[in-house]
């Protein structure tokens, strides 16, 4: 991969000509949890309507892809802005599927559920679980992770091991940072614990989107013309560079602090930020934009 000189690009249609496809992230770069960032799916309608390129959404939410289409309407997402969906839930049922006799403690909000459904999976409490899946802090506008600390631990001194569906450590909603699954899953192996994690950054997510690609036309595949666009240095760029495939990087996410004016980053921060995460983008862009 190689860096473009300047870094920062008015938008999309700089990049476009260079891609087939686009593995895009989805919260906190076509939205913020309360409302779609209109720019950003015009961005992805534009690049589908004007290149016939295909855009699989890439996400590590802890359910079914069926079950974000809605959540993305709701918001205000179109279903132009993209051809498919891909989440953490998805590559994680696979892994939860292979627990079947085990006694499964769910660790989570209820909005979570269907990411268990049709598994046949047996729940149980706290005393008698053999494995956990967290999905997320419970109540995750009050509550840290902190407030789990003494509960992992006494899992954890049974070696109960666990299975993260949302590799995110914060995500944004609205103007406020919300702690995800990931930051449980940290707690965890800090304590001890074991865990297995198969959304963004890690292999498994993209290989499945990749996959959806292929099932979508974009074949024979040529990964160099894959861009991925992210906002998350240790999920969305990490995972993309680690699949040695580009990256269009959205400075105004949960990063947005550390680069200067959140709509006029400096660019010097962010080389600087991605040398010393040892890391490289194709670009990068305060909010997406065509």
């Amino acid at each position: 991969m190689t860096v473009s000189a300047p870094l920062l690009v008015p938008g999309l249609k700089t990049l476009a000509p260079d891609y087939s496809a686009i593995l895009c992230d989805v919260w906190g770069v076509l939205h913020n949890g309360v409302t779609a960032f209109a720019a950003a799916h015009d961005a992805l309608s534009r690049y589908r309507a004007e290149t016939g390129g295909k855009v699989v959404l890439i996400t590590n939410a802890p359910r079914p892809a069926q079950e974000i289409r809605p959540q993305l309407a709701r918001l205000g997402v179109p279903e132009t802005a993209y051809d498919d969906i891909v989440t953490s839930g998805d590559v994680t049922r696979e892994l939860l599927s292979a627990q079947t006799g085990k006694t499964v403690l769910h660790i989570g909000p209820d909005r979570d559920l269907p990411i268990y459904e049709g598994l046949g999976l047996t729940f149980g409490e706290d005393a008698s679980a053999d494995v956990i899946s967290c999905t997320g802090l419970v109540d995750d506008e009050t509550e840290t992770p902190d407030d789990y600390r003494a509960r992992l631990q006494e899992l954890v001194d049974r070696s109960v091991p666990m299975i993260c569906a949302n590799p995110d450590i914060v995500v944004e909603r609205g103007d406020k940072l919300i702690w995800c699954a990931g930051a449980l899953a940290r707690l965890h192996e800090d304590l001890g614990g074991e865990v297995s994690i198969l959304g963004k950054p890690h292999a498994p997510i993209y290989d499945a989107a990749v996959n959806r690609l292929v099932q979508l036309g974009v074949e024979p595949l040529d990964r160099s013309r894959v861009l991925c666009i992210g906002d998350g240095l240790p999920t969305d760029i990490r995972g993309a560079v680690s699949q040695d495939l580009d990256v269009f990087f959205v400075t105004a996410g949960i990063h947005a602090a550390d680069f200067g004016p959140v709509d006029e980053p400096e660019e010097g921060r962010i080389r600087s930020r991605l040398a010393e995460e040892g890391l490289t983008v194709r670009a990068a862009i305060p909010r997406l934009s065509w």
